[in-house]
């Protein structure tokens, strides 16, 4: 994982709805990404799922989630589209992982991201991260929350 204290790696990877999304968008707030590894996996929709619970408590916090996983944006929206998420979710589809993998969050045995979350602040410096020990793990909302 990449280290606390570290410029966070720039990226411009499309949204759900193909907007392109860069780390730039977010200067001057605090930006929460959600690496995770597929969407439509029964642990990945239980994760973000629980993640909006949060939302009123990251708002106040001046925090942005995004969630990034190697789909493409089309699945990304449909993904949204079937559970109700609202938070963005970013493809890093191509070059697969390219994104995750500048963030020490990419399994190359697994093809696909860790779960992991990095915390980034308004100056694009890490501020908090956490690896899962495996990719079914779930990082509780907790721990967010008590890293903000």
């Amino acid at each position: 994982m990449i280290p606390v204290g570290a410029r966070a790696p720039d990226f411009t990877l499309p949204d759900h709805a193909g907007q392109l999304v860069s780390l730039s968008d977010f200067a001057g707030r605090r930006l929460l990404i959600a690496f995770y590894p597929l969407d439509f996996s029964p642990t990945c929709n239980d994760q973000l799922t629980s993640y909006k619970a949060i939302s009123p408590q990251l708002d106040e916090a001046g925090v942005t989630l995004v969630g990034i996983s190697v789909d493409s944006a089309f699945a990304h929206k449909a993904f949204r589209d079937q559970t109700g998420i609202d938070n963005a979710l970013l493809a890093d589809f191509e070059p697969k992982g390219a994104v995750a993998e500048a963030y020490g969050a990419y399994l190359e045995d697994w093809g696909h991201a860790n779960r992991s979350l990095v915390l980034i602040d308004g100056e694009g410096i890490v501020e908090w991260v956490h690896a899962s020990d495996t990719p079914v793990d779930i990082p509780p909302p907790s721990l967010i929350l008590d890293a903000i």
